[in-house]
């Protein structure tokens, strides 16, 4: 394989590259080939099921940190709402995960044992910390719907453990949120790779932006100041990290910025930023509030969709492997980073 980001110089006629100096190179066009044209890099085998199990695990979090925040400022139907939602998304994130691996028991068989190093580990252990209480809450919040005022020691039990079990989920929310990005970053793909810095910031600020603004679109106006915010706040540091992110990948930014990737991306910047102005100025417009929120919802599953594809990109380009390694070099650093 050759090349490298100097390749990129100014071409002339006749195939020839003039440098910065005004020289003219007459090393011929870099080409990036691997051994049988295959790539340096074995691409992710992931179809839909594993962005949108990032997606909903995602939306999960961000609804048990807003349920759980709403449940100590005394907002009942932004509580309720909260545990709801994320017991829904987690149902629906389980189910494409279980759909993605093949069979329930391959979840099961990573809990045999806890690794620290590894965030596959880590992960599903946050998982299986984050979904019980998430669950018992939501239980809880159904069992006070369905029975109010019960005299029945079971619901009354179970009533009482949802406060402390959605503060539990809204403890685990965080990690929730942000650990698919880390295990992301903990591949050889490139493009995930180099965004190790930053990408758990734009998961987490995609996660509360997308709860936010589904709680804006369902509570009533007067309950859904808290949700609003987070759907603000969070669409602005998902814009900020995402930006910062781009300029400190260097060449593997590319596949962003390109193709099918490219267009999710950008369609996930004007409707998270669109989302987060409509939700800013909705009042108490159900209407725009509904709009507002569905624009930050699909905002989300762009940047998942996006992040992924772009990952898959850039593990089929040999370019994206080799040119940063060189770069490495150049600097003096190891061509493989060392893990910490």
């Amino acid at each position: 394989m050759t090349g490298t980001t100097a390749d990129r110089d100014t071409r002339g006629r006749g195939g020839r590259r003039r440098t910065h100096g005004g020289e003219t190179a007459m090393v011929p066009p870099a080409e990036f080939t691997s051994y049988y044209g295959r790539p340096v890099v074995k691409p992710a085998p992931w179809t839909w099921e594993i962005p949108a199990y990032m997606f909903a695990g995602g939306l999960a979090a961000g609804s048990s940190l807003l349920g759980a925040g709403a449940d100590l400022a005394g907002h009942e139907a932004l509580r309720r709402s909260g545990r709801l939602t994320a017991l829904g998304a987690l149902g629906f994130s389980m189910a494409a995960l279980v759909s993605d691996l093949g069979r329930p028991e391959r979840f099961l068989n990573m809990m045999r044992t806890v690794k620290v190093t590894s965030p596959m580990s880590v992960g599903t252990w946050i998982l299986a910390l984050y979904g019980p209480p998430a669950g018992l809450a939501a239980a809880a919040e159904v069992a006070g719907m369905l029975l109010p005022g019960s005299k029945a020691a079971p619901v009354r039990l179970l009533v009482a453990a949802g406060r402390p079990a959605g503060l539990l989920a809204g403890l685990f929310a965080p990690p929730v949120a942000a650990y698919t990005a880390v295990l992301l970053s903990d591949t050889a793909t490139p493009s995930w790779h180099e965004a190790y810095r930053e990408l758990p910031f734009v998961f987490c600020g995609s996660a509360a932006a997308a709860a936010g603004g589904l709680a804006a679109a369902i509570v009533p106006p007067e309950q859904a100041g808290p949700a609003r915010r987070l759907a603000v706040g969070g669409a602005v540091a998902e814009a900020l990290a995402e930006h910062r992110m781009e300029r400190s990948m260097g060449i593997t930014a590319e596949p962003l910025r390109t193709g099918v990737p490219g267009r999710l991306m950008r369609a996930a910047r004007v409707l998270t930023l669109a989302g987060a102005a409509g939700t800013l100025l909705a009042g108490r417009s159900r209407a725009v509030a509904v709009a507002s929120g569905a624009a930050l919802l699909a905002g989300s599953v762009c940047t998942r969709f996006g992040v992924v594809r772009a990952g898959i990109a850039s593990a089929l380009d040999p370019r994206y492997t080799v040119v940063p390694q060189r770069e490495r070099v150049d600097r003096g650093e190891p061509v493989r980073h060392v893990a910490g």
